[in-house]
């Protein structure tokens, strides 16, 4: 009989993944985990426990996570004979019972082939070994390691080798994301493994494509191809995707039409599912900026359509993603659209209560990002700070204009050396924010309900599943939200490009008619020529 491999389960692995210890009626939008635990023995410390009962309390996202694994934990063992038996013991006393340090109880989620063991770990093994037979005093007399009760990274890894030694077999796996505790775990001869879900073909939104002569053409002066068309123009492709946008482009530039710009953008197309054909775009031309490349067509796109309730953007920075979503939000509002612009900020640790000031100076910080995306497009829009802009540039701070010049800027004289085109934009900026935007904290969002509002979440592939789980729930009637991020600047020492919650909603959401998806590619980057050259890079 094969014998189960055991694994030794932390408590980050639980918080972001409680679906790892499997119910009847687990539901997962990821099938395939990085580790098959199909006919695994898991084994959950004590320590894990203390941990969860701690963030038990908490309103978060990390709260709910732990609720749902106690819940789960007690209903596998609710009907299970006590773990472990004694009546006390003395020092004289040999007949304390030692089996549970066995795993011997070990009931079997039901459904599944996987057994689960909670660990109770003694916090000074020196002493427990004088009531320990010979053979397991042998085994133990190795395991000098004395966490402090408050460590519970050391626990967890006590209670790794205790399940080495009782157990008899160093193949042992603590499963744990944080990096800190796994080197620690390492060094003391502990084999780690990560935990997380793959997917082997990520979702972008997109696809650029070199298609045939005949369905460029048609699709270039009708507008419109049907799936059908496309399937047996292209039998090789992948099935289309609602909302999936296809970029079309021909191998030999030169049967390109005689009036084909790139820079028009009708080579692009999005799938329509109710039309069940690829239909051209028809809102990015309303947006307040003009596109600067294929992938901001499509996320203004995206942004624009009515018909979308959800629009998740990946990214490397500098393509626009803030920039344009707060855009949008500005604009949209101004036409009536929605009342107003929420932004919640999905930093990974913000330490917001540790700021100074009331709750708006507090998350300040956190939205300068769309507030300079209004700055900057005030500088580039706005026809008055365009003028004061140029006499700046032209005169200077210190220096008179001419009388003509002087008339046309509407800035104060002030102090000599003061930019007041500066101080016009960022005063434009504040009656902006103040008129139209909000912003909270994320835990503030969890309790929320969008409607008739846009709501921005900044930064979210910050959250982990079940926090990215909760703030797509907000959306309410006649809302919309806007995910943005960049899964390469993951913050958060638990998640990864696979495993956070950009990811997870692009999981969740795909091939949804109310959800569109874009990927950003680094050759899109328009912030400045050095970034578009460092996103090059770090891909190479």
């Amino acid at each position: 009989m094969t014998k189960r491999p055991i694994y030794v389960v932390d408590t980050n692995i639980l918080i972001d993944y409680p679906n790892i210890i499997p119910t009847t009626d687990s539901n997962d939008y990821s099938k395939d985990p990085t580790i098959n635990l199909d006919n695994a023995h898991l084994v959950i410390p004590t320590a894990v426990i203390r941990e969860l009962m701690k963030f038990d309390e908490e309103p978060s996202g990390r709260g709910k996570s732990a609720r749902l694994v106690l819940t789960k934990l007690r209903e596998i063992f609710d009907d299970y004979p006590a773990l472990f038996h004694h009546s006390g013991y003395k020092e004289e006393d040999e007949g304390y019972d030692w089996s549970f340090y066995r795993l011997a109880r070990r009931p079997t989620v039901t459904g599944t082939n996987i057994v689960v063991s909670i660990l109770p770990v003694a916090y000074d093994f020196k002493y427990t070994l004088k009531f320990q037979s010979e053979e397991d005093t042998a085994a133990l007399g190795d395991l000098i390691f004395q966490p402090a009760d408050t460590d519970m990274g050391g626990q967890i890894i006590l209670a790794a080798l205790v399940v080495m030694h009782l157990e008899k077999s160093r193949d042992i796996v603590l499963i744990t994301n944080n990096n800190g505790l796994a080197l620690r775990a390492m060094v003391r001869g502990i084999k780690c493994s990560r935990y997380g879900y793959t997917r082997s073909e990520p979702y972008t939104g997109r696809r650029d494509l070199a298609v045939p002569k005949d369905l460029f053409y048609s699709f270039w002066h009708d507008g419109k191809v049907s799936r059908v068309d496309f399937e047996d123009a292209l039998p090789n492709e992948r099935p289309l995707i609602a909302n999936e946008f296809i970029v079309m482009s021909l191998e030999d530039s030169r049967h390109y039409p005689n009036d084909f710009q790139e820079n028009c953008f009708d080579h692009i197309a999005k799938y329509d599912a109710k039309e069940d054909a690829l239909v051209r775009l028809k809102y990015c031309r309303n947006f307040p900026v003009y596109p600067m490349n294929a992938g901001q067509a499509i996320y203004a796109e995206a942004l624009m359509d009515p018909n979308v309730s959800a629009v998740i953007c990946f990214g490397p920075a500098g393509s626009g993603k803030t920039y344009m979503a707060t855009i949008y939000g500005y604009n949209a509002c101004k036409d009536g659209d929605f009342i107003g612009v929420t932004v919640v900020p999905c930093e990974h640790s913000s330490n917001i209560g540790a700021l100074p000031g009331d709750l708006e100076e507090k998350i300040d910080p956190n939205v300068q990002p769309l507030k300079n995306a209004l700055r900057n497009y005030l500088l580039d829009n706005n026809k008055q700070i365009r003028k004061d802009l140029e006499n700046h540039q032209k005169f200077g701070a210190n220096n008179k204009p001419s009388k003509q010049a002087k008339k046309a800027s509407t800035s104060d004289d002030g102090d000599k050396g003061e930019c007041h085109v500066k101080t016009k934009v960022n005063n434009n900026v504040e009656n902006i924010w103040k008129n139209w935007f909000d912003s909270i904290p994320i835990e503030y969002a969890r309790g929320r309900d969008f409607s008739y509002e846009i709501a921005i979440y900044d930064e979210f592939q910050d959250q982990n599943r079940s926090q990215a789980d909760t703030l797509i729930k907000r959306i309410g009637t006649n809302g919309k939200i806007i995910l943005t991020g960049d899964i390469k600047q993951i913050h958060s020492p638990y998640l990864d490009e696979n495993n956070n919650g950009l990811t997870y909603a692009s999981d969740l959401l795909i091939n949804n008619p109310m959800v569109a998806q874009l990927h950003f590619n680094e050759d899109e980057v328009v912030r400045h020529p050095l970034v578009k050259m460092v996103a090059e890079r770090q891909k190479s």
